[in-house]
């Protein structure tokens, strides 16, 4: 370490730096500059810095990176592939209980601690007025709070990830003893005080929205900081870091305790209100839940699937807190579509995407309770044929035979979700009716139809797609997909809503009455009624909503199916407990080796997950790590 010099380390900052984007702010590479001085000599210099900062966002519309897509249970991908997926397991070993401690997959304790090394240099220079002349003090200022932003949010996926991490302030003097660089892991309470405090100097001097469309969408803004924040204190107040009796003994080598076991209910309090001064700060700034305005003649039923739809798909609409700008749905789109008709090719609607059926089970009633709460509607028989009739026919085509368990669902269910004979609207509607949804496409999924050709590699292992996923103006030809992509929504408002909603049920219980004015703004959009009516006029469970233990429970499946494909499940499921449960039930699909409804429709066996409490909870330290830093403990269990 004392031979490395700070041209090498200049050198290294360089390789770093975005490649690829398509904002302007992430399309500059830094030049090859000799010398860390020598990058903040000048503003154009300085600001190359600033976007090596920027760099390691992490691209989580990408379904190969983004752990959270494919590491839990709510997508699964077949395992012959071909294409994007092709000989791609990573975080779908996740999934498959395949995570080890000498190569763990998804390791981003190096990288991340590689960003927060860029954002210090970055600070100890920018900070020095006697450097970067030229910069105005405002942009100075902007800049500072964006990288502290930064670290703080490279420090929030490592804790969310490894539970306690050290602290890694200031860089170490490159010349530093040896026993200076083995840091220690800090207690978890210590590194989200930490976190929280870096956000709180960020934001006051970030701008509350940004001004400059053409280039700046996707810099930071002060409700992306104070929705993190809001995140950041919920997984602090959650079970799996507040009072979870399993850590009793996680203990550095000096005996320190890393995560305290006593339970707080104040920390729901503070995440309470983080949660809703982020919500605050958003509508303040133009933040709304989106609602689709029709371009075309298209029936109430399908704009509402829209409003769901384009809440992800659409281009920086105002429901989107944080949109990241570097990480582009191309890629997922084609590995999330189905082939519609014959003139769609496998190898450009590729299908992998599949939902599995706990997950579709997941979604409520046309009458917004569970499917098993629900004592008007009888889906004890799933797999019961039905035949649509045409005033289901924005739901599921006129005259086609599918399952009961595919009728009488909410709008989310038929919005984020393709499955065969489940209408598919796109805006390219052949071959519907021009300017209206009748008869337009809709998904053929038993075995030789188009949505199941048996192409090898190219098939959705489950016969459930992620409609969700894929903007409307998608057109498919015999050569080729053409997607307009979007950005990644990071944060959404619904997100906060619900965040806010969970933080208060847990502080006070459900006699706060903002906790039914969040879920119902959520509720409504999906055109559901309230939850106290839903639950008093169609539950067979109708006071659930009155105790804390019943409102839980429903706040939780409101959120996996607001959130339902965006990566938000995988952490919840973990922050909540629930892992151990939820990832050791099987994952189930439709029989798609056959070709007549009646043997279609059998549930079938794909995948027995295993899931390992409480050691699968946090990732693992890669085991080489320990020989160069002695002073480092691994996570329980590994």
């Amino acid at each position: 370490m004392k031979k490395i010099t700070k041209t090498l380390v200049a050198l290294t900052v360089a390789l770093l730096s975005v490649t690829t984007s398509c904002k302007n702010y992430l399309d500059i590479v830094p030049d090859n500059i000799p010398t860390i001085d020598n990058a903040f000599t000048s503003r154009t210099e300085a600001e190359k810095y600033l976007f090596t900062c920027y760099s390691y966002l992490p691209n989580d519309a990408d379904p190969v990176s983004n752990v959270a897509f494919l590491g839990a249970d709510e997508i699964w991908i077949p395992p012959s592939r071909r294409g994007i997926l092709e000989n791609f397991n990573m975080s779908w070993d996740i999934a498959r209980g395949s995570q080890n401690a000498g190569s763990p997959i998804v390791n981003i304790w190096n990288g991340r601690f590689q960003a927060i090394r860029q954002c210090n240099i970055f600070l100890e220079n920018i900070s020095d007025k006697n450097k970067v002349l030229d910069l105005p003090a405002d942009l100075r200022t902007r800049w500072i709070a964006e990288v502290k932003f930064l670290k703080a949010f490279y420090n929030f996926q490592l804790l969310r990830a490894y539970g306690p991490i050290p602290i890694i302030d200031t860089n170490l003097d490159i010349f530093a003893d040896t026993e200076d660089m083995k840091v220690k892991r800090m207690p978890f309470d210590t590194c989200v005080d930490y976190i929280a405090k870096l956000l709180d100097e960020a934001t006051p001097d970030l701008p509350p929205l940004i001004g400059e469309r053409a280039t700046e969408m996707g810099r930071i803004t002060r409700p992306i900081a104070m929705a993190i924040k809001a995140k950041l204190l919920v997984l602090a107040a959650s079970p799996l870091f507040n009072g979870n009796p399993d850590y009793a003994n996680f203990k550095d080598k000096d005996g320190t305790q890393l995560i305290n076991t006593t339970f707080q209910v104040s920390k729901w309090q503070k995440a309470a209100d983080a949660a809703k001064a982020a919500i605050d700060a958003s509508e303040l700034s133009g933040h709304k839940l989106y609602t689709f305005v029709p371009a075309s003649n298209l029936s109430d039923t399908t704009d509402r699937q829209m409003s769901i739809r384009n809440a992800i798909t659409e281009r920086w609409n105002a429901e989107k807190v944080w949109g990241l700008s570097g990480s582009n749905a191309n890629n997922l789109q084609r590995v999330a579509m189905g082939c519609l008709t014959t003139a769609f090719n496998v190898n450009n609607s590729n299908s992998q995407l599949s939902v599995p059926l706990k997950i579709t089970d997941m979604f409520y009633s046309k009458n917004g309770v569970p499917i098993n709460e629900d004592k008007t509607l009888d889906f004890s028989n799933k797999n019961q044929l039905r035949t649509a009739v045409r005033e289901e026919r924005f739901y599921v085509s006129n005259g086609y035979q599918t399952a009961r368990i595919n009728y009488d669902r909410e709008p989310r269910f038929y919005a984020d979700l393709g499955f065969d004979g489940g209408v598919w609207y796109m805006i390219a509607n052949n071959p519907g009716i021009s300017g209206t949804d009748e008869s337009t496409f809709y998904m053929q999924a038993k075995y030789t139809q188009p949505g199941n050709s048996g192409a090898e590699g190219y098939y959705n292992e489950t016969g459930y797609f992620i409609k969700k996923l894929v903007e409307w103006n998608l057109t498919n030809s015999a050569s080729a997909n053409t997607v307009r992509t979007y950005e990644w929504p990071e944060i959404r408002l619904a997100d906060l809503y619900l965040l806010y909603a969970e933080a208060l049920n847990e502080a006070k219980g459900p006699d706060e009455a903002d906790i039914f004015v969040y879920l119902d703004k959520i509720r409504t959009r999906a055109s559901l009624l309230g939850v106290k009516e839903s639950w008093a006029n169609f539950s067979n469970n109708p006071a659930k909503y009155t105790t804390k233990d019943g409102l839980r429970a429903i706040i939780k499946q409101e959120r996996s199916i607001e959130l339902a494909f965006e990566g938000s499940r995988f952490w919840d499921l973990r922050r909540w407990k629930d892992a151990v449960t939820a990832m050791n039930a099987p994952i189930t699909g439709w029989s798609i080796s056959q070709s007549t409804a009646a043997g279609y429709y059998q549930p079938r066996l794909i995948f027995a997950q295993t899931f390992v409490a409480p050691r699968d909870y946090l990732w693992p330290i890669a085991t080489s790590n320990f020989t160069v830093n002695t002073n480092l403990v691994q996570n329980p269990g590994w």
